[in-house]
């Protein structure tokens, strides 16, 4: 499923056509491109569900609280998908501005949906770039994400 997601991501992000939304042309594409029909469902449901967390009632809320320091508390099923090295990722994400609490709860949703054996920080990044890029006004957040993505780091952070 997220060799899907990655697929489309990285064919249709930068792409100068059209995005395709007539979901049996898409699927026919995937399956040409060698996904199964079962995995192809679960991503678009994915990329569907994403597009429904921005409508969600607890955004207003959590935009009130971005402002004020917060603490996440994850839980033992999140801590069993997010090592401590993507958990401190986010908490980074959120100090240099990135993420603010709504879209680290985005994250965070989004990559308890992922159906996969492994998750690692890497997957993380292209995660909250797939975010930030369905977010509208986190235009700025994505283009540092993408900075992050690619750059090779010159040393520790801190």
């Amino acid at each position: 499923m997220f060799d899907i997601l990655m697929y489309l991501f990285e064919n249709f992000i930068h792409s100068e056509t059209e995005i395709r939304v007539d979901q049996d042309e898409l699927t026919e594409e995937l399956v040409r491109a060698g996904f199964h029909h079962d995995e192809i469902y679960k991503a678009l449901s994915w990329l569907e569900k994403l597009a429904a967390l921005q409508e969600s009632d607890t955004n207003p809320y959590l935009a009130h609280m971005s402002a004020m320091p917060v603490t996440r508390i994850f839980t033992q099923e999140e801590e069993m998908r997010l090592d401590v090295e993507c958990r401190g990722f986010l908490m980074f994400l959120e100090q240099i501005k990135v993420l603010d609490a709504s879209t680290r709860e985005m994250v965070i949703d989004r990559v308890m949906e992922i159906d996969a054996a492994e998750f690692c920080l890497e997957d993380l990044k292209w995660v909250v770039l797939m975010v930030l890029f369905n977010v509208p006004g986190k235009e700025n957040a994505y283009a540092q994400m993408e900075d992050l993505l690619f750059e090779e780091p010159e040393g520790p952070l801190h």
